[in-house]
């Protein structure tokens, strides 16, 4: 029998007693920052830190809760900080519960799906006060607390560590893919001289016109949808056409597939003769910085014409090689949802999830037990 288990059946083995989250803590407004001066004290607001002042609304534990934007996304605090409107923090009566079951126990109940309200997604302190919470002994609570924590510090560990894995791919990346303009056994072409493009063979289909089905329907950053036909069969490199992620570049603008598949005219179509130059091509595009090919203002765009613009080192088809499987060892390591530490983070997060879950769902007591 686990320490919990032991712990459930000395403290509350007939269940326990739920409160509504008015009863455990008060729900405090944030406050704006502007007349502060710089500081070291973290400003929250409802995407995270925002700044930092020199003096602090609060200094205990606390959960801070979104009140508009991202409600979901729930913070426990535990040093100085300051915190704006978009999100409340909460003064938590610790005889009752433990600060971070709480957070804990929020996290559990998805307060996004509390937002009745059209628009931006907002919550009300109302609305938050009467979620209803179990609430077992503090020595209860304390041992959820440790299990619980030992996944997300785990999760932590392994998101620090993918973190530093990118920077190193994002490194060798670099080191491998730059090249002076006399380099020897290096040529310098466009990619008309490397591939074939087919953008002619695009077309776009409107959501309302397109018929479910097995197929890939493929736009500027990736799969936009399925279908029950094709255009394209083989192996191609899609590269984005148009959209803010040709500046932002907060994903891939260059990406391989393969197989039977529809692309829209939002994303450029190469061929090549082999994978590992699709692939050599595919690093380097990703790697580069595109800006002074990309025209348009509110709507970035590199047309075909620009694309073919852009100077292309081709070193050996041997170098090629050893490059392409340098990198792609690395992007399988920090990208690879199905192996390496992506697929390793999303195991922790479901085991995670399933117990926070498990742990948090108490019977409730009943009256005069």
């Amino acid at each position: 029998m686990s320490k919990l288990q032991k712990l459930i059946q000395e403290l509350c083995p007939d269940g326990v007693e739920y409160k509504t989250l008015g009863e455990i803590a008060t729900i405090k407004n944030g406050r704006d920052y502007k007349h502060l001066g710089k500081g070291n004290v973290p400003v929250y607001g409802s995407g995270g830190i925002m700044t930092y002042v020199d003096t602090y609304v609060y200094n205990k534990p606390t959960v801070l809760i979104p009140r508009k934007g991202s409600l979901g996304n729930l913070f426990y605090v535990d040093t100085p900080f300051w915190n704006v409107d978009t999100i409340f923090y909460t003064e938590v009566d610790t005889q009752q519960i433990d600060v971070k079951y709480l957070y804990y126990l929020l996290a559990k109940e998805h307060l996004e799906n509390l937002n009745k309200a059209g628009g931006v997604p907002s919550l009300t302190q109302s609305i938050l006060n009467k979620i209803i919470l179990p609430i077992p002994p503090l020595e209860v609570q304390n041992e959820i607390v440790r299990i619980l924590d030992l996944f997300t510090n785990l999760a932590a560990e392994l998101q620090a560590e993918l973190q530093a894995r990118k920077e190193q791919y994002e490194y060798y990346r670099s080191q491998l893919l730059t090249f002076e303009k006399d380099a020897e056994g290096v040529k310098w072409k466009s990619l008309p001289d490397i591939c074939e493009n087919l953008d002619r063979k695009r077309k776009a289909v409107t959501a309302s016109n397109r018929t479910f089905g097995p197929y890939p329907y493929y736009g500027a950053s990736g799969i936009v949808d399925y279908v029950n036909s094709y255009i394209f069969e083989g192996n191609y490199l899609l590269i984005s056409e148009d959209g803010a992620n040709l500046l932002a570049r907060s994903t891939p603008i260059a990406f391989s597939i393969s197989g039977k598949s529809w692309v829209n005219n939002h994303a450029h179509v190469l061929e090549f003769q082999n994978m590992f130059t699709q692939k050599y091509i595919e690093h380097y595009i990703n790697m580069i910085d595109i800006s002074q090919y990309v025209s348009g203002g509110a709507q970035p765009k590199l047309n075909q014409e620009n694309l073919n613009k852009i100077p292309i080192p081709v070193p050996s088809p041997s170098e090629q090689r050893r490059i392409v499987a340098i990198l792609n060892n690395f992007e399988t390591l920090v990208n690879d949802l199905s192996q390496g530490l992506p697929a390793e983070i999303s195991a922790v997060q479901e085991q995670y999830e399933y117990y926070r879950n498990k742990l948090l769902s108490f019977p409730r007591i009943k009256i005069g037990a």
